[in-house]
């Protein structure tokens, strides 16, 4: 398997400078913990995440160092510290140069960079431009989703996905961060839905496409005043079966 059958294709970014509280909002709002920061160019310029707003003077998290430490480390690491914790702008905390992957880079190729790097997604490029991304919550799912007896997808599979994307994101009730894996013609589809009625759209656009046999709804719906999320009819009830 390779980035483009199980990344995420329709990214939610952020530019350099929205603000900070913009960003955290979205994050919540549509249920993601990281955000690629593009310029007005559309250039990927870096990436924020739930991490960059851990230590924040807002909350009183700011790192508390000894006066020794301080010393060791210098007036710059203080004043680079000072930014993160104190900026307003997505520019001043976001991760510069971000690690990135491109359409056909394979799923092992991808867990060794996560790992080796110490973060949880990775930015999709074709070329220059951002068509993706790739996160944990996709690797979940593509083991989640697919037996082991399933072989690697066809180029059958490979249109069905691109067609199910296509006829559900053209529409206004398109979920957040819809994500289809396609696997001998058997659908599933995650992401994010804030209306209940979103899901059986979503469900019959899959239904409607040719050579799809069935479709598993893993669409997880978000309050977005409170937060709260409850995960599809289908998750629930597999997870009281098992």
């Amino acid at each position: 398997m390779r980035a483009h059958q199980i990344m995420t294709r329709s990214v939610i970014t952020v530019t350099p400078d929205d603000t900070i509280l913009a960003a955290a909002k979205l994050m919540l709002e549509r249920h993601v913990s990281g955000l690629p920061v593009v310029d007005t160019a559309g250039k990927l310029v870096g990436i924020v995440s739930e991490g960059d707003f851990i230590r924040r003077s807002e909350i009183g998290t700011q790192k508390k160092r000894g006066r020794w430490l301080k010393f060791l480390l210098g007036a710059g690491e203080a004043a680079t510290e000072y930014v993160h914790e104190h900026g307003k702008k997505i520019s001043e905390v976001m991760t510069r140069d971000p690690i990135t992957i491109t359409e056909d880079t394979p799923l092992d190729e991808i867990v060794t960079s996560m790992e080796t790097n110490g973060v949880k997604r990775l930015p999709v490029m074709n070329g220059t431009k951002l068509v993706g991304i790739v996160s944990r919550a996709n690797l979940l799912q593509a083991v989640a989703g697919l037996a082991r007896d399933i072989p690697d997808p066809t180029a059958d599979d490979d249109h069905i996905r691109n067609r199910i994307m296509a006829a559900v994101d053209k529409n206004d009730w398109s979920p957040f961060g819809l994500n289809v894996i396609v696997r001998d013609g058997i659908v599933h589809l995650s992401g994010v839905i804030t209306e209940e009625r979103s899901r059986q759209a979503a469900v019959v656009a899959a239904e409607n496409v040719a050579g799809v046999r069935k479709v598993h709804d893993h669409l997880c719906w978000v309050d977005t005043m409170s937060g709260m999320y409850l995960e599809s009819p289908e998750d629930t009830e597999m997870a009281k079966a098992g």
